[in-house]
């Protein structure tokens, strides 16, 4: 739980450093922009002095400033209106939390299983049971837990070691699957949240409609914007954080891929062993 509350402040505050590097860059745009047009009116002052009929150089041309990136999401994020956005930016924000959990999670799991293998191996050749104990504690990993397990129970049968390998390996694979269904209600969460804006924004557009008697695009337009912004970033929302979910079960199934093959070379070693 820790680490989930450090997760979701840090991506708190990645998304306020990001508003805040916006912000920056509209004072930077605008103070740029504010230059140009008192260097541009000092330029015109300077050749006031012409005829009339030669036009200034560049005096008929058009000053375009181009938006940045973050500068047009946060126009869109405003326009689509703080009611419905909010909810859908702290979705994304705590399904990303738990998302980055998952993947620092899962990438602690990893184990060298084939040099683990062969490290047991050979304390058990030697009748060094603790040693390979000991090995198991100190790798990291489900597969070195679930190997623990059967060298505890080295001394007992071979079916009440296998039991024991496969009832904890399935603790295992639910530690390795856990938050998972928390991930796929944000996932959900986010689009519905896209479409009840979406709802919300066309009873606003016929509100209008009504109230002024006019179907006209302006009397339509601030409803409508809300309707498609919504969706628009419910959506975006939901492919984003359904791309990593399916990339996070992926780990997952080469783990728990690993860990059974692992196990059944287990077995045959301690096979092996117990039988020599």
């Amino acid at each position: 739980m820790k680490k989930l509350i450090t997760l979701v402040t840090v991506a708190l505050m990645l998304v306020f450093g990001v508003s805040n590097m916006t912000y920056a860059q509209d004072d930077t745009v605008d103070s740029t922009a504010t230059e140009n047009v008192d260097s541009a009116a000092t330029d015109s002052g300077a050749v006031s002095d012409q005829p009339a009929d030669v036009p200034a150089d560049g005096a008929g041309e058009e000053m375009v400033v181009e938006k940045t990136f973050h500068q047009v999401l946060k126009e869109k994020f405003i326009d689509g209106g703080a009611g419905w956005m909010t909810p859908i930016l702290l979705v994304f924000v705590l399904g990303l939390a738990l998302i980055i959990e998952r993947i620092l999670y899962l990438s602690l799991s990893r184990t060298n299983t084939k040099k683990l293998l062969a490290e047991i191996e050979q304390s058990l050749e030697a009748n060094d049971i603790e040693s390979a104990k000991e090995i198991c504690r100190t790798t990291r990993g489900p597969v070195a837990s679930v190997f623990y397990q059967g060298l505890d129970r080295f001394n007992e049968d071979l079916d009440v070691i296998e039991k024991a390998i496969v009832s904890y390996g399935g603790v295992q694979m639910g530690r390795l699957e856990s938050n998972l269904s928390w991930i796929g209600l944000f996932i959900a969460l986010a689009p519905m949240l896209g479409f009840t804006g979406t709802v919300i924004g066309m009873i606003q557009a016929f509100d209008n409609i009504e109230a002024q008697g006019d179907i006209s695009p302006t009397v339509v337009a601030g409803g409508m914007k809300v309707a498609l912004l919504t969706t628009v970033f419910g959506l975006i929302v939901a492919i984003i954080l359904q791309t990593l979910y399916n990339f996070i079960v992926t780990i997952i199934e080469k783990l728990v891929n690993d860990m059974e093959d692992s196990t059944i070379s287990f077995m045959d070693i301690v096979y092996k062993v117990k039988n020599n």
